[in-house]
């Protein structure tokens, strides 16, 4: 039997099967030195290193075409939805998204940015997010969470420092609120502004609106509860949203992707199996799994997963919309990522993101919490690696 070793705390294991079929080689051919070059022959290096790419890109191309002409074709059956498919997008239809929605301000984005400050005494998480269309910049918004160990009321010094250097000495492990602030509420607040505070009539955001960090509430019921409250809203009222992740590291979706041409779309399934995967795997507590299990249950049947590809030179991006707008949501992302054919990334979520990084930047922030301590009188404070 192969000797197997854990690879993650989810209980993925690798074996001599899986190292040979992946690298074409067995492990002790690998840990063998006397295999090892010595020195640097940059000729058999380039002349190796070309052979390769040469090799796994005349395999990739027929994956390519296997996707196109065995696996597409079969996407309905296979999703069990009737919209699932590839399309084309429509030069008139893009124009008429430029013209209609996009450029008139009819379509906003919201971007978030997040800047830490972390020493001894005091953490500080700024939390600042930005609400952006054509017209200009609609708003923004920017909340501070401080994160203190003593406390000034508490008079009894001994027993204060005691559990202080308990507290810090499992924080400095993991700190679960700095944690909690710079994902989870973060998260909660690009949905929440993105319903409550923009103005358009669609949205664009970015990620999966129905993240890990959504579901989970990182094990904070309340927290949990209001996320899945923003989320109910955005799906079963507005409905007219679009979110685009920033990278696609899903090598699944990467493969059907790459075998889009330039200006076409496909819808693959909703999002509803991703999700009851990730939610039946956490460990909730206080029996708020049911709830989030439900929430699955009611609300990710309408939200579809598709993939688009703005240009041949860009690589492929996931997004995810309303089934009722499905179409019109690929178009407006398709037609956003166009203004910048090189990225292929909707234009307004990178505009957005320089709002956010030109309002809320780390280095004027860090530099007003560093003009408070010198203000304090400290002559020395420790900075967390972050």
């Amino acid at each position: 039997m192969d000797d197997e070793i854990p690879l993650d705390g989810e209980g993925r294991f690798i074996g001599d099967a899986d190292y040979r079929a992946g690298l074409s080689e067995d492990l002790s051919t690998t840990l063998d030195l006397t295999t090892w070059e010595k020195g640097w022959d940059i000729e058999r290096l380039i002349s190796r290193i070309r052979s390769q790419v040469n090799s796994s890109e005349s395999a990739e191309e027929r994956i390519r075409a296997a996707v196109r002409n065995e696996i597409f074709p079969d996407l309905k059956r296979q999703a069990m939805i009737p919209e699932a498919g590839v399309y084309e997008a429509s030069p008139e239809r893009l124009k008429t998204v430029f013209e209609g929605l996009l450029f008139p301000g009819r379509v906003q984005a919201v971007n978030s940015i997040v800047a830490a400050h972390d020493s001894l005494s005091l953490g500080i998480t700024q939390i600042g997010v930005a609400v952006i269309g054509y017209g200009g910049l609609s708003g923004t918004f920017s909340q501070r969470l401080f994160r203190k160990d003593m406390s000034a009321r508490n008079h009894d010094a001994l027993k204060v420092a005691q559990e202080c250097v308990e507290r810090r000495h499992v924080r400095g492990q993991r700190d679960i609120l700095s944690e909690l602030a710079r994902r989870n509420i973060r998260a909660y607040a690009e949905r929440a502004i993105l319903v409550d505070r923009a103005e358009a009539e669609w949205r664009i955001g970015q990620g999966n609106p129905c993240s890990r960090e959504m579901l989970s509430g990182s094990g904070y019921t309340r927290l949990l509860r209001a996320s899945l409250d923003v989320l109910r809203r955005l799906i079963q009222e507005h409905k007219k949203f679009v979110f685009v992740p920033k990278a696609l590291e899903e090598r699944g979706y990467l493969t059907l992707g790459g075998a889009l041409k330039a200006g076409e779309y496909a819808i693959l399934h909703t999002l509803e199996e991703d999700s009851s995967h990730f939610v039946k795997r956490w460990q909730y507590h206080d029996g708020v799994g049911d709830e989030a299990l439900a929430f699955v249950r009611e609300c990710c049947p309408d939200v579809f997963i598709g993939l688009f590809r703005a240009s041949e030179q860009a690589p492929p991006r996931l997004f995810y919309a309303h089934r009722e707008h499905v179409h019109i949501a690929a178009h407006i992302a398709l037609a956003d990522s166009l203004l910048r054919p090189e990225r292929g990334f909707p234009m307004l979520l990178d505009v957005a993101d320089a709002s956010c990084r030109g309002v809320f930047g780390s280095e004027s922030f860090l530099g007003l919490v560093n003009d408070a301590y010198t203000r304090a009188g400290a002559t020395f404070h420790y900075f967390g690696g972050r």
